[in-house]
């Protein structure tokens, strides 16, 4: 019933600012268009006032934050949007309407146990910037550093819970009724995801994140991340190191300071591919809004990652997979990335690898040799998607949360340089990376590092082979046991046998004395020829002793 309800929000809310008149019908099933044209909310006229982009951002706004991010991600894809629409949705990341100071100052104090004034020198209640999540609010502490503070927004959660009710009943109805649904885990990406927004409403589990990133990155040139001051950060309220940079989205002002723009979008490929492979720890939450770029040495820039509430990692087999593939679709070896994905289990072992690998040679081919700005990934994820329903190829839910990483990092690539070759620049990190792992100093880094486990597994060797003997003497004495048992069971069987054959016997016998003392019977047994007899003998000795 709350799934309803929502939906019927959503509904209202999409008539509320017309945007059923931004759908292409051509696109819509012919029953779909029926409906639509047929729809009450055509008797509501447009707001002309609000131009198209206004009314997107406005009616995500209204649904709530699962929307908000949706439209974040919307705002770094020009190469999807229209520049208009693009440039409404830019300010859904962090220019979402703030709640009141008195109330952020509430939930500041009740985390914190104490004043305001007890912490803080000084404390901005205007809001620094507001997002779907949380809002920040600039302070200084008493001890003279200036931080901003992060606080929750109130009442999330509910609105959260009605949204997610509302992906798992449309994930449901896909995985059931749509041919691709179970090929496509709808309901286990939503299960995902919806672990993710939950996470990001736990402050003290960003702030973790964020000093782990900045361990991750400790001295690093080419990223900054603040420090986080544990003492003042709880599940609502998170105080961190305020900074001071450049909005990544800001471009006219990092040309102002003469930034080199083709070594900054190189390194944000640079910092995307380190933390995938050699931390496999990402931050996957990359929009513009949570990017900075340093204002010290625009020749050599130096980006300032906050908001670390998304992260990602991958296994060691995840790590090792993605890469041979990306190695092999960089060299355009489309043979091994066809044996590749059969091998891991994403396409049926019966596809001809043949097929499979001219179907990618279609689709990769066209986009190599060509900058960034020629190259649209959303394309190209569409046309191999439509490669993968041929193949049955299955959606690996646990890089669902990579690709729209990946998205993003392509779409400030695009906004920086555009004439970066995001080919180019990967392929050396990742031919030294693999390189790396069976390289000799990394062997014995990884004997190092396993060596206290191994040491401890032999001083652990004699009294588990000690255990091991102990268990196979167990298990013989058991054998010999159970035999023993056997044996006894068989012996009483046999003694029940032949006791009932013994009792058959006898009552046969009684049965002939019976009948021999019969007058009638010993004339009859008189006539009856001595072949018959035997043969009646034998019969009645077959079926006492022999029958078993």
């Amino acid at each position: 019933m709350t799934s309803l309800k929502r939906i019927l929000v959503i509904i209202w809310v999409i008539s509320k600012y017309r945007l059923d008149q931004l759908i292409p019908l051509t696109l819509l099933p012919w029953y779909l268009r029926v409906l639509l044209c047929l729809a009450p909310w055509h008797l509501k006229p447009t707001p002309k006032h609000l131009s198209r982009g206004e009314r997107i951002r406005l009616a995500l706004q209204e649904l709530g934050p699962i929307f908000i991010k949706f439209g974040q991600i919307l705002s770094t894809r020009r190469d999807l949007m229209p520049d208009d629409i693009a440039e409404e949705l830019k300010l859904l990341q962090d220019r979402v309407p703030p709640f009141p100071p008195e109330t952020a100052k509430s939930i500041i104090e009740r985390s914190l146990k104490t004043k305001i004034d007890d912490i803080f020198e000084k404390f901005s209640e205007e809001a620094m910037a507001s997002a779907s999540v949380a809002q920040v609010h600039t302070a200084q502490l008493k001890s003279g550093e200036d931080v901003v503070v992060k606080v929750i927004r109130p009442n999330l959660i509910p609105t959260i819970r009605k949204d997610v009710a509302v992906m798992k009943l449309i994930a449901n109805l896909l995985e059931t009724y749509w041919s691709e649904g179970k090929r496509l885990h709808p309901k286990q990406i939503v299960e995902d995801y919806e672990h993710t927004i939950y996470d990001e409403l736990d402050l003290q589990k960003e702030a973790a994140n964020g000093s782990q990133l900045r361990r991750n990155f400790e001295n690093s040139e080419i990223l900054y991340v603040p420090k986080i001051y544990w003492d003042y950060t709880r599940t609502s309220v998170m105080v961190m190191e305020r900074i001071s940079g450049i909005p990544v989205a800001e471009i006219d002002q990092l040309h102002d300071q003469k930034t080199n723009m083709k070594i900054l979008a190189e390194r944000g490929v640079e910092i995307f591919f380190t933390q995938v492979f050699r931390d496999s720890f990402f931050h996957a939450d990359m929009h513009p809004g949570n990017i900075f770029v340093s204002r010290q040495h625009p020749q050599s820039p130096q980006y300032i990652a906050i908001d670390f509430g998304i992260v990602g990692s991958l296994t060691e087999n995840d790590q090792i997979y993605l890469a041979r593939n990306l190695l092999a679709f960089f060299n355009r070896d489309y043979r091994q990335v066809a044996q590749l994905h059969i091998d891991s289990g994403w396409i049926p072992k019966h596809t001809r690898v043949n097929e499979f690998e001219a179907a990618i040679r279609s689709v990769c081919e066209p986009i190599f040799e060509k900058p960034l700005s020629e190259i649209s990934f959303g394309h190209f994820l569409l046309r191999l998607f439509q490669v993968a329903r041929r193949f049955d190829m299955e959606v690996q839910p646990q890089l669902v949360l990579l690709q729209k990483t990946l998205l993003n990092i392509e779409g400030l690539g695009r906004q920086l340089y555009p004439e970066l070759d995001l080919w180019q620049t990967a392929l050396p990190y990742l031919e030294g990376w693999m390189k790396d792992r069976v390289a000799p100093p990394n062997v014995f880094k990884n004997i190092q590092l396993h060596a206290a486990d191994w040491a401890e597994q032999t001083r652990q060797l004699p009294q588990l082979m000690f255990h091991a003997i102990d268990q196979l003497s167990s298990a013989e004495q058991h054998r010999l046991e159970h035999n023993k048992q056997m044996h006894q069971l068989q012996e009483e069987l046999k003694n029940q046998e032949n006791a009932k054959r013994n009792r058959l016997l006898g009552g046969i016998l009684v049965t002939c004395a019976a009948l021999f003392s019969i007058p009638e019977a010993s004339t009859l047994v008189e006539n009856v020829s001595y072949p018959t007899l035997a043969l009646l003998c034998g019969g009645i000795y077959f079926m006492v002793f022999k029958r078993n």
